[in-house]
């Protein structure tokens, strides 16, 4: 490491401001700042020392997405192998089969499950690396700014959004589009209005609706249909909702059920949510408001029930485990940069979330899952909150001046 230090210092000034390649710095800083950490130092008083910074920061966040990850691998592995199985098929098609065919596609063995489920994620996660990546360098290096672990957290999200059988060529145009369109577009890491993530996935459901819906989607086996629980209740019977759908509470909380591959499982998102609020990454109010806001809202519509829309008479703590409402109030409701910076303001955009997407889970039967839009909305929102907090603080003051 001492030669890898000593070579790194003694390159370092052709990258710097008048050196001969200084057009490549952004590349340079983000090679010697992963591999030797940061080289600035304070020269003059006062001294501030901090144990965190923004690449600690993102590595949390990305460590905090594991559980999702490790649940979405297995859980689409199980969910095609379960397929394979329940059809009378012994093997996987496609190259998939060439690297399964040295392991039965049982749903009963865990290895076979994230085999099988990695064949399916680790493309779709590569393709946002390696696209959104190359997009982060082109406008780094045009506007000679730094590289940023930001994206590493952008790349990870965007693939746990999606459903095994997305093409990758529309994983390739989702995460340019918001690479491009909702943060670089607005002058990179840190000036996104909107979670670039979410924006990604915002596209590829409207542009292309067909990958992103239906029952054949969720399900990683040619011919097999499954839909998600919330299509089901959608569908359900009005009177009694829960009858007419094939899995359990715990099923649900678990994540062993069809869905978008990482937002799944309530308890990996729980796990993730632990360790952002003990590390003080993610805020807790964004987090409580959300969640009191679904509850109070599908309370709302409990009460008021209805022989038409099965979706009101659905219990409280079910939307908290189907969908993506945990995955969206864990990780994509608290990103510090679109969301609500005042403490007030935070509670306010909290709750608007968790209501705005229980009510168009509910209202909308075209569409059962809101908290997409429910957040990107928040997103917008959010400067608007923060106004109103500061201006009735200004008022305040005032009047306590006067």
């Amino acid at each position: 490491m001492n030669l890898l230090n000593k070579f790194l210092c003694k390159a370092e000034p052709h990258f710097r401001k008048g050196g001969r390649l200084e057009r490549w710095y952004p590349l340079f800083e983000a090679t010697d700042s992963f591999l030797m950490g940061s080289r600035r130092v304070t020269q003059n008083a006062p001294h501030i020392r901090d144990g965190i910074d923004l690449k600690r920061i993102m590595i949390i966040v990305v460590i905090s997405l594991l559980p999702c990850v490790a649940m979405a691998i297995w859980n689409t592995g199980y969910q095609a192998n379960t397929a394979l199985q329940s059809l009378g098929i012994t093997e996987a098609t496609g190259w998939r089969g060439i690297v399964m065919s040295h392991l039965t596609c049982s749903p009963e063995s865990f290895i076979s499950n994230l085999v099988h489920g990695s064949l399916y994620f680790l493309p779709v996660y590569l393709v946002c690396v390696i696209i959104g990546g190359t997009w982060e360098c082109i406008f780094n290096i045009i506007r000679g700014h730094e590289m940023s672990e930001a994206f590493l957290v952008t790349s990870l999200l965007f693939p746990l959004t999606l459903p095994p059988t997305i093409p990758l060529w529309q994983v390739a145009i989702g995460i340019s589009f918001g690479v491009i369109f909702a943060k670089e577009a607005f002058g990179g890491v840190g000036r996104n209005f909107m979670n670039p993530a979410l924006v990604s996935r915002a596209f590829i459901f409207f542009a292309y609706p067909s990958q992103l819906s239906g029952d054949q989607v969720w399900i990683a086996v040619d011919g097999f249909s499954s839909a998600t629980p919330l299509a089901s209740l959608a569908t359900a019977n009005p009177t009694s909702p829960l009858t007419s759908i094939s899995i359990n509470w715990s099923d649900a909380f678990l994540g062993t059920i069809p869905g978008s591959m990482g937002e799944t499982s309530t308890l990996a998102c729980l796990l993730g949510a632990i360790i952002l609020l003990i590390t003080g990454v993610a805020s807790w109010r964004v987090m409580t408001a959300m969640l009191l806001g679904g509850l109070g809202i599908s309370s709302t519509f409990l009460l008021l029930s209805s022989t038409t829309n099965p979706m009101f008479n659905v219990p409280p703590h079910w939307h908290l485990v189907i969908g993506g409402f945990a995955f969206g109030l864990v990780f994509m409701a608290t990103d510090p940069v679109s969301a609500a910076h005042t403490n007030v303001g935070k509670w306010l955009y909290g709750a608007f979330i968790g209501a705005l997407s229980i009510i168009i889970r509910v209202i909308n039967p075209a569409f059962p899952e809101g908290v997409m839009l429910a957040i990107l909305l928040g997103n917008v929102f959010a400067p608007l909150f923060d106004y109103f907090v500061i201006q009735t603080n200004i008022r305040q003051r005032m009047l306590r001046y006067d």
